[in-house]
């Protein structure tokens, strides 16, 4: 049906699209869950109320993510959680102790309730973490090394301020009130610690990676991809012009600084996708070295057309049914 080489697209392809729908949608609900207020009982009610039908169906873009490097580049998979074991127990972790304080804080003592909630915050903010420091020793080839440590701490620093941005212009779309006057306050804060953070790592990742440094800087390849990262500069002052609007009557645009954010993290996606193809582990193996064969990949392919598309499908569903205005808690 498809080549060695169109197979290894493919797949690395749908990777690609399943972490950057993690990204999103899982990084929404962890900043949510980042920004918890631990003194503001309503609030933190509210809070949980806005991810409550999504959260658990997000993290399942993660495991699609995972299950397609399993099944599509073994070799790259064992090569990449070998490095990052520790990093990904501490990931495993934080989202067993989100999904028990998720339950438990209702079902709990009331008197234990703020306890659950600081164990749902601490979890959100360890899985955010978790994910930056695995990044950054990512695309540090997983150097065992000084900088490549100093890179990935500044890279945990900078996926969790970045989730938190995002999970406060959820919060500006999806609340009302005080709350959401809250909301505006956190995204114009985490939004610039979040802009600094894509700067440094976009001046940092070409000076460590030749490879990289190349790709960017050769003519006229730079002259075609120069509006990526200047869009992306465009959309964050675009993201706090309209969070000074804000609160506005009736409510109006107070879904543009979400949009806004998704869409940066599309283009900080596209931009990390593009510095470091054809590699799957940086500067050591490419999706051509690790690709499973291809009569693996061609059976394999069936199963994931109809997979993914039914996992897409109730993903927009769900949102669709729970789409407006956060309504009260419930626990059914």
């Amino acid at each position: 049906m498809f080549e060695a080489n169109s197979l290894a697209v493919i797949f690395v392809s749908l990777m690609g699209l399943s972490i950057l729908l993690y990204a999103i949608l899982d990084g929404f609900d962890l900043g949510v869950g980042i920004l918890l207020p631990l003194s503001q009982k309503d609030d933190s009610d509210t809070m949980i109320a806005s991810i409550g039908p999504f959260w658990d169906a997000n993290e399942t873009w993660l495991v699609l993510a995972i299950g397609l490097l399993l099944i599509a580049f073994p070799s790259a998979h064992s090569h990449i959680f070998k490095e990052l074991y520790l990093p990904t127990a501490v990931l495993l972790i934080s989202l067993i102790l989100r999904g028990v304080a998720f339950d438990f804080r209702a079902k709990a003592a009331f008197s234990h309730k703020p306890t659950w909630d600081k164990v749902f915050k601490v979890g959100s903010l360890l899985a955010a973490l978790s994910q930056g420091y695995m990044l950054g020793m990512y695309v540090m080839s997983f150097e065992d090394s000084l900088a490549a440590y100093a890179f990935s701490l500044l890279s945990a620093l900078g996926v969790a301020a970045a989730y938190a941005y995002i999970g406060a212009c959820w919060l500006i779309m999806k609340t009302e009130g005080a709350l959401q006057v809250q909301a505006v306050a956190w995204a114009k804060k985490t939004g610039v610690i979040c802009f600094i953070g894509v700067v440094a790592v976009s001046a940092i990742n070409p000076l460590i990676n030749p490879d990289v440094f190349a790709k960017w800087f050769a003519w006229p390849t730079t002259l075609y991809i120069l509006p990526l990262p200047v869009l992306c500069f465009a959309l964050f002052v675009y993201s706090l012009l309209q969070l000074k609007t804000l609160p506005a009557e009736m409510d109006k645009g107070c879904w543009r600084p979400f949009v806004a954010a998704v869409v940066i993290f599309a283009l900080c996606f596209f931009g990390f996708a593009f510095s470091f193809f054809p590699y799957i582990v940086p500067g050591k193996l490419t999706i051509w070295e690790t690709a499973a064969a291809p009569e693996s990949l061609s059976f394999l392919l069936w199963g994931v057309i109809i997979v993914v598309p039914v996992i897409f499908s109730y993903t927009v569903f769900s949102y669709w049914v729970f789409w407006g205005k956060v309504r009260e808690l419930r626990y059914y």
